[in-house]
């Protein structure tokens, strides 16, 4: 299966429409997916807006739960890769990210708290 990098910043605002779930490998005996170093493997439904078109929604998976990134917080996908996929008569596009992170509002700071307030 080849790999096909994404170029993130053409794809418009990024935002989260569901938040991180261990992906399942097996659905009969609820095996949570690891990846070769024994890590969970997490998915996240990413909703794509290109100015001009209609909003599509991708699922991305990443090693490791990206902390911060809950429903309708904008977010940086990192690392974007594109995978072609078929089994039998069904085919598709996968997407693995080395990262998802929240994107900090603006007018916060670091810790996550609005910047400084004016005295009266």
């Amino acid at each position: 299966m080849q790999s096909i990098p994404v170029d993130t910043s053409r794809l418009g605002v990024l935002r989260c429409a569901v938040g991180p779930e261990p992906k399942i490998a097996d659905f009969e005996t609820k095996e949570v997916k690891k990846d070769r170093d024994g890590n969970t493997i997490y998915s996240v439904a990413v909703t794509v807006r290109q100015e001009g078109r209609r909003v599509s929604v991708i699922e991305i998976s990443v090693t490791g739960e990206p902390k911060g990134v809950v429903e309708g917080t904008e977010v940086r996908v990192t690392g974007l890769d594109a995978f072609s996929w078929a089994m039998g008569d069904r085919h598709g596009i996968s997407f693995r990210a080395a990262a998802i992170t929240p994107v900090p509002a603006a007018g916060t700071t670091a810790t996550g708290s609005a910047g400084k307030g004016g005295g009266a």
